[in-house]
């Protein structure tokens, strides 16, 4: 609806779901941008940019997205290898959850194809990042566009939010929040962080699903990737240069380019944020070699 992409084919297990939403979405081009969309399987990827895997069991009320973890590895087993046969050099963007081990599957899947694993990145933490922006924009009473912040680690309850780092117009937090006169207090950082981590398992309490955050995301990233816009994404991938974090995939600031993840960009974390990240990146892999999957 936005305008990302030309061309847009729907694989799904159930044809005659993918055949209504590509219908639905369809008629609404001519209020929108030109598109086609359709309805297809694997071989109608061929050629595709970019493919977008949000396959897989649905998330319960209450249900983490690491309960998630093995109900869902099966069906990567069979969708990965199906999309590489027919679109060997397309990017993948994984969105299942718990999207960081889906993501580090999808890369060991994709491996075996000879896929780097910068080519295989997950949705990561963009839109908990986006949730940050949000509340710290609503309580500056400031466009969020214009709030630098990220949310880094597992996207999930682990997750990390760089406080310390955060900034508008240039200033930290307290700093702005001095010069404009609004307090930030640790009442107003503890509902916050709380809003941030919880956000999702509202939502699904609520409407049984995310849709809009998550659609803008994923929306924001393949324009990134079809137009090699070298954009600074909190998108998941597997991590090489983060200490205590090497090998493990979770969300960090990257340079995201037309080919993927083109490099991590590591934060200056406070130490109290360094201790809960290798706390979050222990959980993920804890997780990663519970599944018996290597590395590579």
């Amino acid at each position: 609806m936005s305008g990302v992409g030309r061309e847009i084919v729907l694989v799904d297990l159930n044809r005659a779901r993918a055949e209504a939403e590509a219908n639905d979405i369809y008629h609404a081009v001519p209020f929108a941008n030109p598109l086609t969309i359709r309805a297809g399987d694997y071989p109608d990827l061929a050629g595709a940019h970019v493919v977008v895997i949000a396959g897989g069991v649905a998330q319960k009320p209450g249900e983490t997205r690491l309960q998630l973890l093995k109900r869902n590895a099966d069906v990567f087993r069979q969708i990965v290898p199906s999309v590489l046969r027919h679109a060997p050099h397309t990017v993948l963007l994984v969105v299942t959850n718990p999207v960081d081990i889906m993501t580090h599957l999808a890369a060991h899947f994709a491996a075996e194809f000879g896929v780097p694993s910068s080519r295989v990145i997950g949705s990561g933490t963009t839109l908990d990042t986006a949730r940050f922006r949000a509340l710290l924009g609503r309580h500056f009473n400031v466009d969020p566009h214009h709030v630098h912040a990220y949310v880094v680690g597992e996207h999930g309850d682990s997750e990390v939010l760089a406080w310390s780092q955060a900034s508008i117009a240039g200033l930290g937090l307290d700093q702005f929040a001095s010069t404009y006169g609004t307090p930030l207090t640790e009442a107003n950082r503890k509902e916050i962080d709380e809003n941030v981590r919880r956000a999702a398992y509202q939502i699904i309490a609520g409407k049984g699903a995310t849709y809009y955050g998550i659609g803008s995301a994923v929306a924001r990233i393949v324009d990134v990737l079809l137009h090699d816009q070298r954009a600074i994404l909190s998108i998941c991938s597997r991590i090489e240069s983060v200490p205590d974090c090497e090998g493990v995939t979770l969300a960090m600031p990257h340079l995201v380019g037309g080919q993927g993840a083109l490099a991590t960009i590591p934060l200056s974390l406070s130490t109290e944020e360094q201790g809960a990240l290798r706390k979050s990146a222990a959980i993920l892999r804890e997780a990663i070699e519970s599944l018996e999957v290597g590395s590579r």
